[in-house]
């Protein structure tokens, strides 16, 4: 049971960085282009 958890918490962790690394490192931009340069209220 405490191996299960163990990977539970890997898991967990891995996804929580991978999900930053993805949001600060890789930021798209699709989303800087599609607004413009006017403040148009979508991020």
């Amino acid at each position: 049971m405490e191996l299960f958890q163990q990977i539970l918490v890997f898991i967990t962790v891995a996804l929580a960085v991978g999900f930053l690394v993805k949001k600060y490192f890789f930021k798209s931009k699709k989303t800087t282009k599609s607004c413009g340069e006017d403040s148009c209220g979508c991020h």
